[in-house]
């Protein structure tokens, strides 16, 4: 029994310990990546194999905040869209799915900088869905030269881009169809028996390697499930939550992750090429399929889609990527062995789908899929570190006091000023992915703040509230919401206060709840930067501090800084003036900065110098807020 036990012991610190490291192993393999496939003209030609690899950049992006990755994306994106927005070697002609799938960094392209042809670009692919042709149930053709065949590849190909685009321009009836492309696929290919799906179905059971009674393929392919299974998980990100068919794909992706388990190799951790054949000759574990189940579990189980007890199999399975897949060259790059190069049906030459077919696909060294899965799945393991911190708990955005409203592309009137959407330089779509990582959910409160409204929060971040030059129907924190907050606080909620500097901001009003807590802003504004001078904006911050335990050196420009009485005190001091305050008020707490500060402009790297820590300060300023949430609340 005890062996037993110092096995487990071993098995979990070694399984915590490469959860610690995953982050760093996403960022060799993207720099890896970079090396390999440099943004030049000859890397210009548009493949779903390219658009693995942005993802896998983007993923890395957010959780490092380092902007090389998302430049990097960026660069290579533009070696093929022109400035009218056409997209290079695309031909909609060819109604080909895979062509879909590198629309999704053109939507978070256009999300963060807002240049029209990506919007462009990207409707270019969404008008191909729009006429591409599908089987008499209506789920889309994976080729137009593959008639009446649906492919697991093909659901990854298009309906995480198709979500992506209904949620951020309102086609909200498309989600209808989304979803009914999933369930075509699994209940057309799903094997009772194993759980697992079959790589392809031709409905109109007609070709040579298609099962004449089923019209399905012969073999459980591990790309194919894995990229199915990575499909669903990131559809879930915009299937909006009241719809009601969301229940059934996080039913699928329940079944679906069952049979992983099932089939996840004991001694290896990782998966095989045929996912049920381990035993069969030339059978072979395979890394690309390891890493997008990996990247299923952990994100399924993180979201909370599927029983947290996944998060388990998807550690095993990632500590068993490590071993069995990564090398590291003399010279340090990061490489990803053991992945199938290519399988797919049909063509010329005929892939019959057999399972000898299957094993004679070469097996290769860095290939794109294996490397943009890799690194999706080592941020996901790296999103687990922190999960239980704050589990369940909820932070809640103001959205009444801070309502600046405009126009988007579609003629939609919108909130867009301090939004957890918001992926532009106003928006807080770092701070809520951050949250996210702890555990904390965001929600926003469009209304006012009273009693019953603020009892699901346990963080309230009021942002900049609104003057007339902003909002014409700026809504002022009057008396009953100062009781409500304050109140709120007083039995153990914790309040967040972004403001900004003079003439930016309300102070008025708003200071008169600060008050309560001994809080008053100065209606001033300090640390001016003179363009690109990020120096003058620069805040030094001693070893030792409360709040901000990792970051050393952050920017912020334009502060209005405080005047403190009991109980509020200084969190952090510039230049002999107070820029961040604390208090506690009763069972809660309050945090203050004289500027928005944590919008995407100074968290996600692209602007500021790699010397300012902001990133760092957001996550210490989290993991604070988190501490002062009384344990019962």
């Amino acid at each position: 029994m005890k062996k037993k036990y110092l096995l487990c012991l071993l098995l979990l610190s070694g399984t915590s310990v490469l959860k610690a490291q995953s982050l760093q192993w996403a960022q060799k393999m993207a720099n890896t990546a970079m090396n390999l496939w440099s943004d030049t003209a000859s890397n210009s030609r548009w493949t779903y194999e390219q658009g693995v690899v942005w993802q896998g950049m983007k993923s890395v992006w957010m959780q490092s905040g380092d902007a090389r990755y998302i430049k990097y994306v960026q660069r290579s994106a533009d070696r093929c869209i022109n400035a009218d927005g056409t997209i290079r070697t695309y031909k909609a002609e060819d109604y080909n799915i895979d062509n879909v799938m590198s629309g999704r960094s053109l939507l978070t392209l256009y999300r963060v900088l807002g240049a029209e042809k990506y919007y462009k670009a990207a409707t270019t692919l969404r008008e191909q869905l729009k006429t591409q042709p599908r089987i008499p149930q209506g789920g889309f053709w994976h080729k137009k030269r593959y008639p009446n065949q649906m492919w697991l590849d093909g659901l990854y190909m298009g309906e995480p881009f198709y979500a992506e685009y209904a949620s951020t321009f309102h086609e909200t009836a498309d989600f209808d169809d989304i979803a009914n492309q999933f369930v075509l696929m699994e209940t057309a290919a799903r094997d009772a028996k194993t759980g697992l799906l079959y790589h392809g179905w031709d409905q109109s059971k007609k070709e040579r390697w298609a099962n004449p009674q089923t019209g399905l393929s012969p073999h459980f392919w591990g790309r194919a499930i894995g990229w199915y299974g990575m499909a669903l998980v990131d559809v879930l990100d915009y299937f909006p939550a009241n719809h009601p068919k969301r229940p059934q794909l996080i039913s699928i992706l329940n079944r679906l992750v069952v049979a992983m388990q099932k089939y996840q190799d004991a001694k290896s951790g990782v998966w095989y090429q045929i996912v049920d054949k381990a035993g069969a000759k030339g059978n072979y574990l395979e890394a690309s399929a390891s890493c997008m189940f990996v990247y299923t579990l952990a994100k399924a189980a993180r979201e909370g889609h599927i029983p947290k007890k996944y998060i388990q199999v998807a550690q095993t399975g990632y500590s068993g990527i490590i071993k069995q897949f990564i090398t590291t060259d003399a010279n340090g790059q990061v490489n990803l062995n053991g992945v199938c190069s290519v399988a797919g049906l049909g063509g010329n030459p005929y892939r019959d789908g057999s399972y000898e077919y299957y094993i004679s696909e070469k097996v290769t060294t860095n290939d794109m899929k294996g490397v943009g899965a890799f690194m999706m799945a080592s941020v996901e393991v790296d999103r687990l570190a922190h999960l239980s911190d704050a589990k369940g708990k909820t932070v809640l955005l103001d959205s009444y006091f801070n309502n600046e409203r405009k126009k988007d592309v579609t003629g939609a009137v919108l909130p867009y000023h301090y939004k957890w959407e918001g992926m532009d330089n106003n928006g807080f779509s770092l701070l809520g992915y951050l949250f996210n990582n702890y555990g904390v959910q965001t929600q926003t409160l469009y209304d006012a703040p009273t009693a019953a409204n603020l009892k699901k929060a346990n963080i309230y971040l009021i942002v900049d509230p609104d003057i007339p030059k902003e909002n014409p129907d700026a809504k002022y924190i009057e008396q009953p919401h100062i009781k409500a907050v304050s109140d709120w606080v007083q039995e153990g909620g914790v309040l967040l206060v972004l403001n900004n500097d003079t003439g930016n901001a309300e102070f008025k009003h708003l200071n008169e709840l600060m008050a309560k807590f001994g809080i008053y802003y100065n209606e001033n504004s300090v640390n001016h930067v003179v363009g690109s001078q990020f120096e003058q904006g620069a805040v030094t911050i001693p070893a030792g501090n409360e709040v901000f335990k990792t970051a050393r050196k952050i920017y912020i420009k334009e502060i209005s800084t405080f005047t403190l009485k009991a109980p509020a005190k200084a969190a952090l001091n510039h230049q002999n003036q107070i820029v961040v305050a604390t208090a506690r008020y009763g069972k809660g707490a309050v945090l203050a900065v004289g500027d928005p500060w944590f919008y995407n402009e100074y968290l996600d790297g692209r602007k500021l110098p790699a010397e300012m820590e902001n990133y760092k300060a957001a996550n210490d300023v989290i993991a604070w807020l988190i501490k002062q949430i009384p344990a019962k609340r």
